[in-house]
């Protein structure tokens, strides 16, 4: 992926400016950012992936350079910046060494990217779902006392997201194979979108060159053979669905339900399918308030810098 409009935003002089901040929204495929000067958004840029659990800290390093480049980040006063895969504090030091180079007036902060999906629907408690490459649920109540369940990465869990679904559906293919069923529809569409001939070579393509990006990109194909009605492919979307929600259900015990509950992601923004069945598993366990969001999380951004000018 490359940036999107003018190469280089130049600032007006070397120092920094207070009303200049920057958002970042690192995601597992892109990164989004925006220039905010006062209260209006001055540039919208989009590049690759520059998280360090997808790419390496080299390529991670060169999006945020071309990306905070274009977004004249050079006379920032602030660079806020939410991420996946930022646990601890050794996460959020390096992410800044990264971006030190390309805002070298800032202060930086680093939140889970969870966090900015709250803000960009405008509600300052709540329960945050992220369904893209990763998934991960975040919320946050009165208190201020936060709760995570899920977000352990690919290796570890992330069900429910992108690329888990499209490992389900390599999976599916293999366990046809072994049986020595013929390739059903979902196989199919998978074998042709890969450029496979046959579904034992999945298995080569699958631990070769192909990333968590390519294979989250799959989950659309699931989708599509579920909205046709292939069975297979409507349970694995019925267990994405259920995965998230069950994270839910535990952070909302633990919060005493704040609640809304706010769906975002490539996943959970693009496919109603999932969404449908998402919400319809929470309202089994009484959780009704849930929205998905109508705007990309980086714009959360705003919400919270003007939050916190008022603190």
């Amino acid at each position: 992926m490359t940036v999107a409009g003018p190469a280089i935003l130049r600032p007006a002089s070397g120092a920094a400016s207070a009303r200049t901040v920057i958002g970042l929204d690192i995601g597992g495929s892109k990164t989004h950012g925006i220039r905010i000067v006062g209260d209006s958004i001055m540039a919208d840029r989009l590049a690759g992936s520059a998280n360090v659990q997808n790419v390496s800290r080299e390529t991670a390093s060169r999006h945020l350079g071309v990306l905070l480049g274009s977004l004249g980040a050079a006379d920032a006063g602030r660079v806020y910046v939410g991420a996946g895969g930022v646990d601890t504090e050794e996460d959020k030091d390096e992410l800044r060494r990264l971006i030190a180079p390309y805002a070298p007036h800032a202060a930086v902060t680093i939140v889970h990217d969870t966090r900015l999906i709250l803000a960009a629907a405008h509600v300052r408690t709540g329960i945050a779902v992220i369904a893209g490459t990763g998934s991960a649920v975040w919320g946050v109540d009165g208190q201020g006392t936060e709760v995570r369940a899920g977000g352990w990465g690919y290796l570890l869990g992330d069900e429910g997201s992108g690329y888990w679904l499209g490992r389900e559906a390599v999976r599916h293919s293999l366990r046809r194979y072994d049986l020595g069923l013929p390739v059903d529809e979902l196989t199919g569409a998978l074998l042709a979108d890969c450029g496979l001939s046959s579904p034992e070579s999945l298995i080569r393509h699958f631990h070769g060159d192909t990333d968590r990006t390519y294979w989250a990109a799959k989950a659309r194909l699931v989708f599509e053979s579920a909205d046709r009605g292939h069975a297979a492919s409507e349970r694995m979307v019925a267990r994405a669905a259920e995965s998230l929600a069950e994270q839910v259900v535990q952070v909302s015990l633990r919060l005493m339900n704040p609640g809304p509950v706010v769906l975002g992601g490539g996943v959970g923004l693009n496919q109603p399918a999932l969404g449908r069945a998402f919400t319809g598993y929470l309202a089994a366990h009484g959780i009704t308030d849930v929205r998905t969001l109508e705007n990309d999380p980086v714009f959360g951004v705003s919400y919270l810098s003007r939050e916190e000018s008022t603190l």
